[in-house]
């Protein structure tokens, strides 16, 4: 866990109260809404359909027991009871007024966390891998240099009123779990055959309105460069990314109008001004950062045989529970996803509950997934049980990660105001019909994800099976697609963009819809043959044929 240097605390602090004093300014008539709006996003505050939405930045995903408690007691305290986590490790408050925004941004001020970039034009949070430090097919901890760019992002004034919103992922894993080839910066970390610690980059890739995968623009970047590589990408994007159509504005959009090879080109030239200036990274540099981690020491702990008896907890293990690099040690992955709640919500008691476990199984430490689920990633064989029990009092031990009901879904039309339909019913109707957990462990590894409009921000577009929301003649539709991957599913499928499968089908069609793509599943499947290898095998055609009745003639 990366602990806050005085300066880091200072930074933060100093934005709250400067942002007090603007909301101050604005609840007493001074400063207007036009002029408030930017200065309200640029510390995460939005205002959705019904009442302000709070975004507050999780940097890679890594939180601290005393963290997780404090925001069950913002829940609490400002909001109803309950947080959101979304897709980029970031946790969201639905409900909190107005005026008690600068009190909550205090409140997190106190725990060393922040609403710092959750929105505006600037660089967001730094996602990478939810098992980084973990992970048995983990090339080194990818962290440090996640710190690294967060640091260096935060309040980079070159850097603050970019043409769009900007995302950078890092991951150093054998499975691409951080889903770099779908970041506007999308670094992996990689060895050359020196063995000598570099960076392969991709840039361009997002989803959205215009979903495309990243283009790799250096294959190795020496990590001593990591910051002035990406400062050339970022002048080169600030320079010629489009500011008249936002959404256009991406750069995704400038590299694809530039061919990646030309884009590359002058990367490479901008590049040349800063190789080796005061952005160069220092092996002093890395150390520093890294002396701010916990050093974890992991006690040698007994080793266990499970009863397999025992089906239930055996279910769950074979299903939440994750590889660890150090033996007799387990990543346990917490289901936020049981029938009929939105997926990615957590009460308030769960956070607390969550928190407690932590601290008494996990070193006091918790991350937060990209699926919206949360992570013991430091649990002992021995305690697997205990945990397991534990989790079950708070509903929070359903065996179903991985599987159909394990569902990606932004919060929709239920709250967003840029919704065209919402997630959550969809979520919830699809869930109830596939209640039974040995169907869904015999289909295996299925991702469904559901965005209520062409955002993306569920990430519909790398589902296996994605769901959109459309707006119909002023009325919900869903349109779904198929064979989507976001580069780390099962078998080593390569990042790719599902297709659509045809028209759009009303909320009620959605479930049997669904049912039916599964039934063609199921009945041209191989052995144990995965949906997303029968669909890439098939094509979209006979899940087509199934769903879509006959025309008559």
């Amino acid at each position: 866990m990366y602990k806050y240097t005085t300066l880091d605390q200072a930074i933060v602090q100093e934005r709250v109260d400067q942002y007090r004093d603007q909301l101050t300014r604005h609840l007493n008539g001074e400063l207007a809404e036009e002029d408030f709006r930017p200065l309200r996003l640029q510390n995460g505050l939005y205002v959705q359909r019904h009442a302000p939405m709070l975004r507050v930045a999780i940097p890679y995903g890594l939180l601290s027991a005393v963290q997780l408690h404090a925001l069950a007691v913002i829940a609490d305290k400002y909001d109803r009871g309950y947080a959101h986590f979304s897709t980029r490790q970031n946790i969201q408050y639905n409900w909190p007024t107005l005026e008690s925004s600068a009190d909550i941004l205090q409140d997190l001020a106190k725990v060393e966390m922040h609403a710092i970039q959750t929105s505006g034009n600037c660089i967001r949070n730094i996602t990478s891998d939810q098992f980084a430090g973990v992970a048995a097919d983990e090339l080194i901890d990818p962290r440090p240099y996640c710190e690294i760019l967060r640091q260096w992002s935060t309040f980079h004034p070159e850097f603050a009123h970019l043409p769009r919103k900007f995302k950078i992922a890092v991951s150093a894993s054998t499975e691409d779990r951080a889903a770099t080839s779908f970041h506007d910066i999308g670094l992996f970390i990689v060895k050359n055959d020196d063995g000598e610690i570099g960076l392969r980059v991709l840039v361009g890739g997002g989803l959205g309105r215009t979903p495309i995968v990243g283009s790799v623009i250096r294959e190795f970047l020496p990590w001593q460069h990591m910051m002035s590589y990406c400062e050339a990408v970022l002048r080169v994007y600030n320079r010629h990314g489009r500011r008249d159509n936002m959404y256009k504005a991406r750069i995704k959009i400038l590299v694809k109008a530039l061919g990646p090879e030309e884009f590359a080109r002058q990367v490479e030239a901008e590049f040349k001004f800063s190789e080796n200036g005061p952005t160069t990274l220092t092996e002093a540099e890395l150390h520093r950062v890294k002396s701010h981690f916990t050093h974890r020491i992991y006690p040698q702990r007994a080793a266990v045989k499970f009863d397999s008896a025992d089906k239930a907890f055996t279910r769950w293990r074979e299903r939440n529970v994750k590889p660890h690099k150090i033996t007799g040690y387990n990543a346990v992955v917490l289901s936020l996803k049981p029938n009929n709640v939105a997926p990615g919500d957590a009460t308030s008691a769960q956070l607390h509950a969550i928190a407690d476990l932590a601290e008494q199984y996990s070193f006091g430490e918790i991350r937060v997934a990209h699926e919206q689920n949360l992570i013991l990633a430091d649990v002992a064989d021995e305690d697997l049980k205990a945990v397991w029990e534990a989790l079950k009092t708070q509903g929070l031990a359903t065996p179903n990660i991985g599987l159909l009901t394990d569902i990606i879904a932004c919060p929709g039309g239920d709250f967003c105001s840029l919704a065209n339909a919402k997630s959550i019913p969809i979520a919830n109707a699809i869930q109830d019909l596939f209640s039974d957990l040995d169907y869904l462990h015999d289909l295996g590894d299925i991702q469904l994800n559901i965005s209520g409009c062409m955002n993306s921000c569920g990430h519909h577009h790398v589902g296996h099976i994605g769901i959109l929301g459309v707006d119909k003649d002023g009325s919900e539709w869903y349109q779904i697609s198929l064979g989507g991957s976001d580069g780390a599913t099962l078998g080593g499928f390569k990042p790719a963009i599902a297709k659509i499968i045809g028209p759009s089908f009303s909320a009620e069609q959605i479930p049997a819809v669904i049912e039916k793509i599964i039934n063609v599943f199921v009945e041209n499947r191989a052995g144990d043959e995965p949906f997303i290898e029968v669909v890439q095998r098939l094509g979209i055609a006979p899940f087509k044929e199934a769903v879509y009745p006959p025309k008559a003639h």
